[in-house]
């Protein structure tokens, strides 16, 4: 659905995003991850024909945006940071503009704009002027704007960015809801959008490509995959004695009889050091695996990673 190669933008003589390459499958929801200056927004920009590359290929269903800008377009629904709008319009008055100007056939106007009503709950708001609407109901506005014309491909540049907890999670359960028949592309810097709504991560820094996989192979990558967490009664000498454990990278004492155990190489430990805490006679107050921590490699990659 999306064919990106070797796609660069130059702002003079500063390289913002530095020949990304990637291809997005139908069906999947791929978070765009990097810091604030990464390159994210410029490569959806290129992506939409929003800006022109400087170089590289970006095809949308088919459509290179360079060559056939309008027949990629018309397969696009995009939400750009900000969700820009007409603050003095109405829900109901911007959608019937967009559908008309979208050329979506008048026939079938009416049932297009109750669908994406419907689906992004907007009923209550309908009639009320843009300027009024909370920040949680703007989005759902630019998200209606953006799906108006059935699109196939979703670009989403922040969705959830402003928005408060209970916004954030019913932003993102609209997008996950939507995500069937839809290839959609989202950016953000907040790991755990990746993992609420996301199936594929890449990770750009300094505008170079530094992770391509899934939120689970990232979460594997953190040192802390695997690693043991136990809070322990009756135990001296357990700093010692779980930093000797066979497979045991390094142990850290996080006070209060508390100890994180740090696998060499993300291996499994916990039956090791369980097996040895039990042998002790330790008693065992908590003891918890972790997944894997995200901002673990988030950090790695693009402070650590760009540089190399």
């Amino acid at each position: 659905m999306i064919e990106i190669r070797k796609l660069s933008k130059r702002f003079g003589t500063h390289r913002v995003v530095d020949e990304v390459s990637f291809d997005v499958r139908p069906g999947e929801v791929l978070g765009f991850l990097g810091p604030n200056g990464a390159g994210k927004s410029t490569t959806m920009k290129m992506i939409t024909g929003f800006l022109p590359p400087t170089g590289g290929t970006a095809v949308v269903c088919g459509h290179d945006v360079r060559q056939d800008p309008d027949g990629a377009k018309r397969c696009i629904g995009y939400l750009p940071e900000g969700a820009p709008l007409y603050p003095d319009m109405t829900p109901a008055s911007l959608l019937a503009f967009l559908a008309e100007v979208r050329g979506i056939p008048k026939a079938q106007r009416k049932e297009r704009i109750d669908k994406v009503v419907q689906v992004v709950d907007l009923g209550s708001v309908w009639r009320q002027r843009i300027e009024t609407l909370s920040k949680g109901f703007k989005r759902r506005l630019g998200l209606a704007a953006a799906i108006l014309h059935d699109p196939e491909v979703l670009i989403l540049d922040e969705p959830t960015d402003g928005l408060d907890p209970n916004q954030k999670s019913e932003v993102r359960a609209l997008i996950k809801s939507m995500s069937e028949g839809k290839t959609i592309v989202l950016s953000t810097h907040i790991l755990e959008e990746v993992e609420a709504v996301c199936s594929r991560a890449i990770i750009i820094a300094e505008g170079k490509l530094l992770f391509d996989d899934t939120p689970r192979v990232l979460r594997e990558r953190s040192v802390h995959h695997n690693a043991v967490e136990l809070k322990l009664s009756g135990a001296d000498g357990a700093f010692a004695a779980l930093s000797g454990l066979a497979g045991v990278a390094r142990v850290e004492d996080l006070g209060d009889a508390r100890f994180m155990v740090l696998p060499t190489d993300g291996a499994s430990i916990v039956k090791t050091v369980a097996d040895h805490a039990f042998g002790a006679g330790w008693e065992v107050e908590h003891l918890h695996v972790e997944q894997g921590r995200l901002d673990d490699v988030f950090a790695d990659l693009t402070i650590g990673g760009a540089k190399r």
